[in-house]
Formats: structure tokens, C-alpha cells, sequence
């Protein structure tokens, strides 16, 4: 297959910088649009898989999901997608496309799994994908997104990643105007899910350990922060939520929270892979019909429905624009929690 190289940023081993370098990328197929990126989000997983955190890292590692551009090129085959789009890519580049859970837009749960925008398995030049920290990526059309055209791009770009993980379980447990909905940390992933459960019309809380996040939470659409550590405050919210958003990405004590869950309720974890500790108490679970799920990402056809909600809704990521040379003091600021709420790169930096 043919291949032509772009400039992008990536790292060799666990403790080396990001820096600039040369990939590949595969010529289009009949399938394919290729993209320029414009501009790319800056997830948490970017730098755990930098620093093969979760184990599995395949260097040179060149991360970044949350991609949004310009497309430059289309195969003969793609009918919905034109030379001059705006198109969003997001952590999907390929699955199956003919298990059950592909059969039904659920991407993300591939039965054969997906093939992730970096560090996947690249069927078409062998060895493993790159992600949106590049000049351009060439993708199967089929998951790509479409972009509105009203938001700001740049601020777009989180959505694709920090959006849809939120998006995904606020749909799956249909809230809606006559929710109760908590989200648990205020970071790039909680941020979006206050705008989302917001914007679809629910009561939104925010559990914070920190009483300086108030202003800020209230300002991006919460109607109340509990502040986690306050003893009088936990006990003032005992069985009202419906569902819990916990974007928490470290282990924590989840039992807190599920004393604060309605019959019924749900506490879905999306920011934390591992074991809980302390040991999750069944007895609020058992007596109250509550549950504590897991969520990831969402399928296209969710996340495409998640930017057209977006787009008519006017909602975007609060962001701070970097330059790419910029990334390894991102990441540095990152385990600092030192941002608000999201870095997204100015991919013509590069």
C-alpha cells in the first residue's frame, strides 16, 4: 500500500519527552477520507498511554483522540463526506463492524474489539496506529463525524473524547428534564457532564472535595455543589439522585455516593479502571435496587448524535489552546490538575 509522511509528535520509550518526528500514513482507499487536523484535545489517556501507565504502549507513541480538521481527500466510495468538510475523528478508527454489539452502533464494546485512533492494530500497514498529534490521519469513513459548523472548533475537539464518555451513560439511563443527576470531580470529563445533564434538561449536583469549585461548577449550569467531605452535606442528599457521573480517575471510596442514589439509581464510574477500595458495601445496593456500572465513550452514531445536540444547544469544552511544543508541560500541569478544563492543540504549530 502506498504511503506518504507527515510531521507529528510522539515519544520513544516511557520516560522520554514527546518531540517531533515523521509517520506514515496510508494513502486513501475507496473507503477512506484523509483529514488535516487542526486542531486535537488532550486527553488523560494520552498521557498514560505516553507513559504506558496501563501497560501495552507500542513505541514510538504518537497519542491524541480527540481530533478535529479539514477534510483534504476522499475515496471514491464516500458519498457523505465532500473535499472541504469539517469532520471530527474520535478514540474509533475501525472495528468489526459484524458482531452484535457493532450490529447495534456500539462500537466502542467491538466483540473483536476496536481499533483505537492510537496504539491500536493497523490493519492496513501492519504495526499499530497513530493518533491526531500529526498534521493528517486518513480514516474510514464510516467513523468519521460531522462537525456544526456554528461551534467553535477548538472547542469542539474535547467533545469527541471528554463529550461523548459522558454523553454515553446519560443517554443509556435516559435522563432527561425530570432527572436528578450528580457528577462526582470537575475536571474534563466532569465539566462536560454538568453542560450535557444541563443541557438535556436535569437537575444537576456537583460532589466536590473542594468548597473553591463552587463558583465554577455553578457557572458551567450546576444547580447545587456538596461539598464530599462535609459529613452534614452528604447526609442532606441521602437517596435523591438518580444517576451519579463519577469521573474521579484514581481508585476512591465509591460507598459515600451510593448511599446518595434513589430506588433504583445508578452510579456509573468513567473515569477510574481498577479495582475499588475500600470494599463497594452491597447492603444500600441490595435494600435500594442500586447499582454501580462502568461506561466508555459511546459508539458513532452516539457520538455524531451527541455534536448535533451539541451544535443546537451551543455547547463546547472550556479550553486553553496550546502550541504542540507546548505538550510535555501540559502534561506536566495535567497530573497537577492545573487546567481548565481542557488543553487543546493548535495542530498548525506543528
Amino acid at each position: 500500500m502506498n504511503t506518504f509522511t507527515v510531521k507529528a509528535f510522539g515519544t520513544e520509550s516511557t520516560t522520554a519527552d514527546l518531540k517531533e518526528m515523521n509517520i506514515e500514513r496510508r494513502e486513501i482507499t475507496a473507503t477512506d477520507v484523509e483529514i488535516e487536523i487542526l486542531y486535537c484535545g488532550v486527553c488523560h489517556s494520552d498521557l498514560h498511554t505516553a507513559r504506558n501507565d496501563w501497560g501495552g504502549t507500542i513505541y514510538p507513541a504518537v497519542p491524541g483522540h480527540e481530533i478535529v480538521g479539514k477534510i483534504t481527500k476522499v475515496g471514491s466510495e464516500v458519498s457523505k463526506f465532500k473535499v472541504g468538510d469539517l469532520a471530527g475523528v474520535g478514540c474509533i478508527v475501525d472495528s468489526c463492524g459484524h458482531c452484535e454489539s457493532c450490529q447495534h452502533d456500539l462500537e466502542q464494546y467491538c466483540l473483536n474489539g476496536f481499533t483505537g485512533t492510537y496504539n491500536g492494530h493497523d490493519k492496513h500497514l501492519g504495526g499499530h496506529t497513530f493518533g491526531g498529534y500529526s498534521q493528517k490521519v486518513v480514516v474510514n469513513s464510516d467513523h468519521v463525524l460531522k462537525v456544526p459548523e456554528n461551534l467553535d472548533l477548538a472547542a469542539v475537539a474535547p467533545l469527541l473524547c471528554a463529550g461523548i464518555t459522558t454523553w454515553s451513560p446519560l443517554r443509556h439511563w435516559n435522563v432527561g428534564p425530570n432527572s436528578k443527576v450528580a457528577v462526582v470531580g470537575l475536571g474534563g470529563l466532569g465539566h462536560m457532564a454538568i453542560k450535557l445533564a444541563k443541557g438535556l434538561g436535569a437537575e444537576v449536583t456537583l460532589f466536590s472535595r473542594t468548597p473553591g469549585k463552587t463558583e465554577d461548577a455553578k457557572q458551567l449550569g450546576a444547580d447545587h455543589v456538596i461539598i464530599s467531605t462535609d459529613e452534614a452535606q452528604m447526609d442532606s442528599v441521602k437517596g435523591k439522585f438518580d444517576v451519579i457521573i463519577d469521573t474521579v480517575p484514581y481508585v476512591h471510596d465509591v460507598n459515600p455516593y451510593v448511599t446518595t442514589l434513589n430506588i433504583s439509581g445508578t452510579h456509573v464510574l468513567v473515569g477510574y479502571l481498577g479495582g475499588l477500595e475500600p470494599i463497594l458495601n452491597t447492603v444500600p445496593m441490595i435494600l435500594g435496587r442500586k447499582s454501580v456500572a462502568g461506561s466508555v465513550i459511546g459508539g458513532i452514531a452516539e457520538t455524531q448524535e451527541m455534536l448535533d445536540f451539541c451544535g443546537e444547544h451551543n455547547i463546547v469544552s472550556e479550553i486553553e489552546m496550546i502550541k504542540m511544543q507546548e505538550i510535555n508541560e501540559a502534561y506536566e500541569r495535567m497530573l497537577k490538575s492545573d487546567v481548565r478544563y481542557r488543553f487543546v492543540i493548535d495542530m498548525q504549530s506543528l
